[in-house]
């Protein structure tokens, strides 16, 4: 009989669960996959007591991270708890002690890529990160290997499952932001303090690794402007719903020049395309190569057992030794990688504004004499019955023809320090195509 491969797991939370759970339930068609059996050797958790969804073996449980960087017959160590420390600690031990990683720590590779990928590398180790990012979506494999003989203009997607139930409810069910944001604590989508999630942090954490992986470069995700979802209301959603569209909270980068243009913000996306139509926690990826042109992968993106499908994929292809392999090229990141040089997204697109003005003659033109004097054409208005809304203002929607962001931004700005606006006025790209 084949010799067993070995492993560890650090952390038994949701996703760990999910991953003992996988290896254990499909034994028989992953020993098939890896060319032999898979066995967790060693778990080790802050609280060996608490009561768990999975059981293991007497004996397998351990509180000392060093029972398995100190075993010489575990080789491979699944990292699969979140935050960056102890996880930094954790995983420069075990690259020190010779293990291959497998993790789905999104922040950790994000703050710390350069300086893990570098010590892998020098110790002949391997650092395997598809559930990282669009949990059960192949979004890693894709890009580093699939698309590898193309070069890639831009990737545009949904990574926040979170953020994207949030918003299906409140379309979906009339809910505010507060009640489905509650929701979707319930179900175990968001965690107690969403803040993460719901700012936009989480995404584009994975749109940096995601940049690394497409144009090579070391991006360091607290430069790539963001806005997240906390501050939309039900009314921008009826509104944009009534002019055609859905609001997503939508990752962007592309080539500009020798920059990328990088951004996450909530963006307009017309009802019927793959983004609009990409509900609940699922995430979605859109990426155009030069050779292949555009590609859509669309799949959960939360949840347990999706994420715990990734991690174990890359148990599988780094026990067969594929991870070794396309490391050499996907983990070229060093400390001496130059940053990527980031710009926002300042494209020549249709913008959606939400302006609460006063209920007086003359407002209408003054508003559209300042967008006029930043070369801003208006597309279409919308004013709906203004009845009880004086103190509040009435809210004034306006559809732009295409321009560049820039402009609109200052015009926003402009258009706030007039003495006919009631409270900050909203602004969105329009995702047409």
């Amino acid at each position: 009989m084949t010799e067993p491969v070995r492993i560890g797991i650090v952390g038994l939370g949701t996703v760990g669960s999910g991953v003992v759970r996988l290896l254990l339930d499909s034994a028989d068609h992953i020993s098939r996959h890896a060319g032999r059996p898979i066995i967790v050797e060693k778990a080790v958790v802050r609280d060996i007591h608490k009561v768990r969804s999975v059981q293991l073996p007497s004996g397998t449980l351990s509180a000392d991270i060093r029972e398995i960087s100190g075993d010489p017959s575990i080789s491979v160590a699944a990292l699969l708890v979140g935050g960056l420390e102890p996880a930094r600690s954790i995983m420069v031990e075990l690259l020190e002690n010779g293990k291959d990683v497998i993790t789905a720590n999104k922040a950790l590779l994000a703050e710390h890529g350069p300086e893990l990928f570098e010590l892998a590398r020098r110790k002949g180790r391997s650092i395997a990160f598809e559930a990282a990012v669009a949990g059960g979506i192949p979004i890693v494999a894709a890009i580093g290997e699939c698309l590898a003989a193309n070069r890639i203009e831009s990737i545009r997607g949904i990574l926040n499952g979170t953020s994207n139930f949030i918003l299906t409810r409140m379309e979906e069910d009339g809910s505010s932001y507060a009640e489905a944001l509650k929701l979707a604590q319930s179900k175990g989508f968001a965690e107690a303090d969403p803040a993460m999630d719901v700012d936009g942090t989480d995404a584009t954490q994975k749109l940096a690794i995601l940049a690394h992986l497409a144009f090579g470069v070391w991006v360091p995700w607290a430069d790539i402007p963001r806005t997240g979802i906390d501050g939309l209301d039900i009314d921008l959603l009826k509104y944009a719903e009534e002019l055609g569209y859905r609001i997503r909270l939508v990752a962007v980068v592309s080539r500009a020049g020798s920059k990328l243009a990088m951004r996450v913000a909530p963006a307009l996306v017309k009802i019927g395309t793959p983004l609009a139509e990409t509900r609940g926690a699922y995430n979605a990826v859109s990426i155009v190569g030069d050779a292949v042109g555009r590609m859509f992968f669309h799949g959960l993106g939360a949840g347990q057992m999706p994420t715990a499908s990734a991690v174990v994929a890359d148990i599988i292809d780094t026990v067969v030794g594929r991870t070794a392999i396309t490391f050499r090229t996907t983990g070229l990141l060093s400390v001496e990688t130059p940053a990527a040089h980031i710009s926002g997204v300042d494209s020549l697109q249709r913008h959606f504004l939400r302006i609460r003005v006063s209920d007086h003659p003359g407002v209408l033109a003054k508003i559209m004499g300042i967008l006029g004097d930043y070369g801003i054409s208006i597309a279409s208005v919308l004013q709906h019955d203004a009845t009880g809304l004086a103190d509040t203002g009435v809210p004034l929607v306006i559809m732009t023809h295409q321009c560049a962001s820039s402009a609109v931004r200052n015009a926003i700005a402009a258009i706030d320090q007039t003495d006919v606006v009631r409270g900050k006025s909203f602004c969105l790209s329009v995702l047409d195509d």
